[in-house]
């Protein structure tokens, strides 16, 4: 008895190594595209920044269409870099270099592989009304409270954040306004609220963002450079994406992408009220009038 048992136990114990080799097999089979890089492709997006947004949607369904399965991330820039140095997210879209990311890029600098740039019209700008009674940075000081003696910014942890704060304040003296700094939401609230209602105000902005056809809004002259000249926007990979996925890497690398056709994306998707359940499908009608460049983008 003792020993059927043992045999049973000893059969049923192959079996299952079988079953798990099997398993193992078909798991290693389906984890890989028919082009041989890994099934799986995680994008970290920066919480309310428009273009990077817009682009990983596109990238999104792209891959998808190939046979990528894509999860989509978000989180501020700083845990974005922190994730790609450690391999907890594959790659992301929106790194400004060579300045607003480059403390950064600095800091992971070793961790990280930069894919290059997809887009080179990127710039850092201060934001008014159209009517405001100022048309450059360095009067902003003197007529500080006409702007209720604030300039209205985006996230804590954003490049143009820390820009703002280490260069553009001290800069052009500005340190008797207060710098209100929460999310590019409540900041796009803000400036829709006060072209509405005809109130003067002040914003961190960027372009290209769609709040540029979108509100009667123009951009203050920076005449000491203390925004930046023009930069470009990167694709940011982790250091094992040349590994993981030698033909989306190809790809990604080869990728540019006009502001002008970036624009009408952007627009579709966040100056119309849709819910970000309906990215998906806006995104696909805008590939559907953009055949040629989206065919592009994989061969």
């Amino acid at each position: 008895m003792k020993k059927h048992l043992l045999t049973g136990i000893a059969v049923g114990a192959v079996v299952a190594l079988g079953l798990t080799a099997c398993s193992s097999s078909a798991g290693a089979a389906s984890a890989t595209t028919s082009n041989g890089d890994k099934k799986d492709v995680t994008i970290a997006v920066f919480n309310g920044w428009p273009e990077g947004e817009a682009v990983s949607y596109l990238w999104q369904q792209v891959l998808e269409k190939k046979g990528y399965d894509v999860t989509l991330k978000y989180a501020d820039a700083g845990p974005v870099f922190a994730g790609l140095s450690t391999n907890a997210y594959d790659v992301m879209f929106d790194g400004w270099l060579p300045k607003t990311h480059a403390a950064y890029m600095k800091q992971y600098g070793d961790k990280l592989v930069d894919l290059g740039a997809w887009n080179n019209q990127a710039s850092l700008t201060i934001a008014v009304n159209k009517d405001a009674p100022i048309d450059s940075l360095d009067q902003l000081a003197a007529n500080a409270g006409k702007f209720d003696n604030k300039i209205i910014g985006i996230e804590p942890g954003a490049g143009e954040t820390g820009i703002v704060e280490s260069k553009v304040i001290p800069g052009y003296g500005l340190y008797k306004m207060a710098f209100v700094t929460s999310s590019t939401p409540a900041m796009l609230a803000a400036l829709k609220k006060a072209t509405e209602s005809g109130q003067n105000i002040a914003v961190t902005l960027w372009r290209p963002h769609w709040a540029y056809n979108a509100f009667p809004i123009k951009d203050l002259k920076d005449p000491k450079g203390l925004l930046g000249k023009a930069e470009s926007m990167h694709s940011i990979s982790s250091t094992q994406f040349t590994k993981n996925f030698p033909a989306l890497e190809g790809w990604i690398k080869k990728f540019k992408l006009s502001s002008d056709l970036l624009y009408p994306l952007e627009n579709s998707l966040f100056n119309r009220g849709a819910k970000q359940s309906e990215y998906p499908a806006i995104v696909k009608k805008w590939m559907s009038k953009n055949k040629s460049y989206v065919a592009g983008l994989t061969s």
